[in-house]
């Protein structure tokens, strides 16, 4: 397997854990080694494969889509499923598209075919061409950025009621701020708090918490341990868990550390050039070896 050099060991390697994003590892491998050994064990999906790993009926639908920025088209036919309630975890390496889809849905990309249709009142209603407002206030679809996304100079409250701009009255986000403090007693706290002092957690809790105001059915969920503590990836997932669990909310997340978000995930999709090359459930590519020596550190 073609290596990088480790910088300042004269090309010499050491050896040690192998994996992607997992890490402090002694071997490191490529991006660009990464992706041709995924392309390699590529098992193919079909539509009837990603069906099958959804519980009832579909929730969210990607049909054919090719989409990307400008004309560079980074997702190449891409299908997509997953049901009410359950959630899935893009995983793959740099570039393969896996925010592109996240994007995709919300509508920050150009759409040059296929169709994203979320489930209405039982009925699948096609929502590709919706402007990312549209996708938030009538299709309940809400988007949680990386990391960074919080108003520092803003209180904890006035973050909150950001949240809700979509709402015709202020006096509705502000209600709707006040469930979610109800639900938060740790963001209840520190109310009156400007966002720059919270820690790292509180960040993401307060980010995850904005999105909640306009009380979406959809969270799309992008890279949510970045630039956390290890206490606090627990802490954030535990509160992406209870949305999903305990609220009946449909996640689909992108994740560095695969191993976390696998573990968390329902269903699992690993990406390689904007295409989707092996499919199953979360526990399934946990317990697949090609996943583990790529993805996993093992």
């Amino acid at each position: 397997m073609a290596e990088e050099p480790t910088p300042g060991t004269d090309g010499a390697k050491q050896s040690g854990s192998r994996g992607y994003h997992m890490g402090t590892v002694d071997t490191v491998i490529s991006v660009e080694e990464v992706t041709r050994q995924v392309a390699a064990i590529a098992e193919g999906t079909s539509t009837e494969q990603l069906d099958a790993l959804v519980v009832g009926d579909p929730f969210v639908t990607i049909e054919k889509l090719r989409a990307g920025y400008g004309k560079m088209e980074i997702l190449h036919d891409i299908d997509l499923r997953i049901g009410k309630g359950q959630s899935l975890c893009l995983i793959g390496p740099n570039g393969a598209g896996k925010s592109t889809i996240l994007h995709s849905i919300f509508g920050f990309t150009n759409i040059f075919s296929g169709s994203i249709k979320v489930d209405q009142g039982g009925t699948m209603n096609d929502v590709t061409r919706l402007t990312p407002s549209q996708k938030l206030s009538e299709a309940g679809i809400a988007y949680i950025l990386q990391d960074k996304s919080v108003f520092p100079g803003m209180t904890v409250e006035e973050n909150l009621w950001m949240g809700g701009f979509l709402k015709d009255q202020p006096a509705e986000a502000k209600k709707a701020a006040e469930m979610v403090f109800d639900k938060y007693p740790r963001l209840a706290a520190r109310r009156r708090h400007q966002a720059k002092v919270l820690s790292g957690g509180e960040r993401r809790l307060l980010e995850i918490s904005r999105a909640l105001v306009m009380n979406p059915e959809v969270l799309l969920v992008d890279e949510p341990s970045i630039g956390l503590e290890p206490r606090f990836i627990d802490m954030v997932f535990e509160i992406l868990d209870d949305l999903q669990r305990r609220d009946g909310k449909t996640i689909i997340m992108v994740e560095q550390n695969a191993k976390k978000g696998l573990e968390f995930a329902d269903i699992g999709y690993v990406l390689v050039s904007g295409e989707v090359a092996i499919a199953g459930t979360g526990d399934e590519l946990l317990a697949n070896p090609n996943v583990g020596q790529l993805f996993l550190g093992g």
